[in-house]
């Protein structure tokens, strides 16, 4: 177990409510095998002075990806009306997804999976890793070659929490010229293609959530693709694929709780690490 800054709890708050609603569990349909774990992104295309304009896409793992059928597991959380947990069956799963280069990252454009929703009468209540919270360059350059305590947000495939329950992974990531950034030690079966935080700290004991970017999978340290270079490979994405993912415009309204009216917020996931 790492070290872990004096505000360790708070960061994992800050996750899961960034964040919390973000991550779906996926395998090979039929068999036992392939299980991973992908995510919302929201692709900033611009700020306008109705909100942020945003292309959305489920990312993972290219590697998972190469199958004809998969299966979703679909948490409650994650439906309005909200439902017991489903499977999503989804054919032609391999052509799906857009690699990004030599990243070992692929994304989904979201439409297939809003236009499931709508067939099966229910709609999307997710959240997503946003453009404010995936790594810049600056971000990654920050990570100067020491261990920095990590949380990845995945589904554990080892049958204790049921259909693929989701945990915070607690460890340690490192960056170094020649391997770039890596998860030390090894990743939960299942937990390959989730996402993976760190709290950059800011001095004064305060810290902002940074999500440095994909869990790939690998001997030993398992690689990390960062999102400096995620973002700029969906750039280099043929404009007929990138139009497959509409641009939808995100108005972000706050509203302040009345004293004494806020729920204690009900975890559905578990720490591991």
């Amino acid at each position: 177990m790492p070290d872990l800054p004096p505000f360790h709890s708070t960061i994992i708050d800050a996750l899961m409510d960034h964040a919390g609603r973000a991550t779906l569990p996926f395998q090979r349909a039929n068999r036992a095998e392939q299980h991973a774990t992908a995510f919302w992104f929201n692709e900033l295309v611009e700020e306008t002075d109705e909100g942020a304009a945003v292309r959305q896409y489920l990312v993972t793992a290219g590697e998972r990806t190469r199958y004809d059928m998969a299966e979703f597991t679909l948490r409650p959380e994650l439906c309005a009306p909200a439902m017991s947990a489903e499977k999503l069956a989804m054919t032609g799963f391999a052509e799906g997804w857009i690699h990004l280069g030599d990243l070992g990252v692929a994304v989904m454009p979201d439409t297939p999976l809003y236009a499931y929703a709508a067939r099966k009468g229910w709609s999307w209540t997710t959240d997503e890793v946003t453009d404010g919270v995936a790594a810049t360059e600056e971000d990654i350059a920050a990570l100067d070659g020491a261990p920095v305590p990590a949380y990845l947000l995945g589904h554990v495939d080892d049958d204790v929490d049921g259909p693929r329950g989701q945990a915070v992974v607690v460890g340690e990531i490192v960056r170094t010229d020649e391997d770039g950034v890596r998860w030390l030690g090894t990743l939960p079966q299942g937990c390959v293609g989730a996402p993976v935080f760190i709290g950059a700290g800011l001095g004064e004991n305060s810290f902002k959530l940074v999500c440095v970017g994909v869990a790939l999978p690998g001997e030993g340290p398992h690689p990390i693709a960062t999102f400096d270079r995620i973002r700029a490979a969906l750039l280099s994405v043929a404009p007929e694929r990138r139009d497959l993912a509409p641009v939808v415009t995100v108005t972000a309204t706050t509203t302040a709780p009345e004293p004494g009216s806020v729920e204690p917020k009900r975890r559905w996931w578990r720490r591991r690490g």
